[in-house]
């Protein structure tokens, strides 16, 4: 492993000073490729694009509190992406099935408006822990 991706590693294992150490072996490595170059097209919705006025934050805040009250959720789900410009939502990021796409996407539209949502979330494939043998 080189240099640099050693450097790499311990910067992305290290939240606010803390290093947390996870084992190698059980770690999948994610492959992002589709989704980055999806995210690098000029009209693809991203995070630093969220508006700043008044009425955006609010319809963010109603959706993720919406979210957030939703225990049946995973913790993937908790961390969509909501993204409001002008009144229209764009939901993005991994969710653990199907069924939370839906429920993520219904709680936006009931604060938003159907014709207000658009859903660009993603089912994660689970991750298969390493047998021990």
């Amino acid at each position: 492993m080189s240099e640099q991706r050693v450097v790499q590693l311990i910067r992305a294992l290290t939240v606010s000073g803390v290093l947390f150490a996870l084992p190698l072996s059980a770690q999948t490595p994610a492959d992002n490729t589709k989704v980055n170059t999806r995210d690098r097209a000029k009209t693809a919705v991203t995070a630093d694009q969220q508006k700043d006025n008044p009425g955006d934050r609010d319809l963010t805040q109603k959706i993720r509190q919406a979210i957030m009250q939703d225990k049946s959720l995973s913790t993937y789900a908790h961390n969509v992406k909501i993204v409001t410009q002008n009144g229209q939502v764009t939901l993005k990021g991994p969710v653990r099935s199907d069924a939370e796409r839906k429920s993520i996407e219904a709680k936006a539209i009931d604060v938003a408006g159907p014709s207000h949502v658009t859903n660009q979330m993603s089912v994660a494939p689970e991750h298969k822990k390493p047998s021990k043998h």
